[in-house]
């Protein structure tokens, strides 16, 4: 880190970098003091240039040009890649680094690298603690405005963005993009290791994660590492006993939200998805994957200990337990202990508990 004292417009100022170069690139945090922000901020500006459909006003009439694209919903600049479009060229700059891998913005602390620099702003915040948006019926924090914005539809009940096929509505604009793909079968991102493909840029990369083994979320309480920050918190359920999702049908209770959507099938029958070569049908498109593996052989998981190979990374992590001896799931009448859900699940029906 390198401290600097400067002077502007007479006033002493001090400010801190911290400056890593890598091959080329450089990257700069910048952190300024407190009384900077509470009594030398610039004066506000008129604002002359008005949107006349939302009333939000901007200093430069190209800044309200962009934004009037939200309403008229025109996005002028698409990937040549996957064809996604966005508003703004520097949307499709960072978004075609999805495509490429490349992350020029590093963190000074930990080394994590970004494709943007807003990521990197508020990757920033997890090192610092900051969270300046706060739920005011929950009072959960945020370090981004626009996650304040999603999670509060969870109170509301607000899905503003529908599927003009399915009529089925989300709280993200990104969620119902992601949805879409289920209809025309379009997955652009793609593992360059297995061939695997996705619907979602963040999907590959949490997969990706399953080649090179790094699990960079912690459980504080174990030790335990996890590829995803959503896999973590899923995980310290089992600490917790949390079982926040419901069946509205039989009561029965659930760590995800996925998982109760599955289950829910039990009672509809409903098995959504079909295999094209043999037509056994799945309730989930994940067991569908697996089960299309049988035809094409294709066993992309590995153990790292002894080598063999399997059709679903799932498969793969409860060999492994047999190397470590890890057993994860407890029978709450007996206390016996097992490496997997079904094996479980099948002793559990000895004391009369159905699955």
């Amino acid at each position: 880190l390198i401290a600097t004292s400067v002077k502007i417009k007479n006033l002493n100022i001090t400010f801190t970098f911290g400056v890593k170069e890598e091959e080329g690139e450089m990257t700069v945090t910048l952190s300024t003091s407190e009384h900077l922000k509470k009594h030398h901020q610039r004066p506000t500006r008129k604002k002359p240039h008005r949107c006349f459909d939302c009333g939000k006003s901007y200093l430069r009439s190209n800044s309200l040009k962009v934004h009037m694209r939200i309403h008229t919903g025109e996005k002028p600049y698409s990937c040549d890649q996957c064809g996604k479009s966005f508003t703004r060229s520097n949307g499709l700059i960072v978004h075609l680094r999805a495509h490429t891998g490349e992350k020029p913005y590093s963190c000074i602390q930990c080394g994590k690298s970004f494709t943007s620099s807003s990521c990197l702003i508020v990757h920033l915040r997890a090192h610092s603690g900051e969270k300046h948006y706060s739920c005011n019926q929950c009072e959960k924090s945020f370090t981004r405005s626009s996650s304040l914005v999603s999670h509060q539809r969870k109170h509301t009940g607000e899905k503003p963005y529908s599927c003009n096929q399915c009529g089925k509505s989300f709280t993200q604009s990104s969620n119902l993009v992601s949805h879409k793909r289920t209809h025309t079968g379009e997955k652009p991102y793609s593992c360059d290791q297995c061939g695997k493909s996705f619907t979602q840029s963040s999907s590959l990369v949490s997969h990706r994660r399953t080649h090179t083994g790094e699990k960079p979320h912690s459980c504080d309480q174990c030790g335990k590492s996890f590829t995803t920050s959503s896999h973590l918190t899923i995980h310290q359920r089992t600490h917790t006993r949390e079982k926040p999702y419901s069946c509205d049908q039989c009561g029965k209770r659930f760590v995800t939200s996925s998982h109760l959507i599955s289950h829910q099938r039990t009672h509809t029958g409903e098995k959504p998805y079909i295999c094209n070569q043999c037509g056994k049908s799945c309730t989930r498109s994940s067991n569908l994957v697996s089960h299309q593996r049988t035809h094409t052989g294709l066993k992309p998981y590995s153990c790292d200990q002894c080598g063999k190979r399997f059709t679903s990374s799932s498969h793969m992590i409860v060999h492994q337990r047999t190397h470590t001896g890890e057993k994860s799931y407890s029978c709450d009448q007996c206390g016996k202990r097992f490496y997997d859900k079904r094996s479980l699940n099948k002793h559990q029906k000895i004391h009369g508990v159905l699955s």
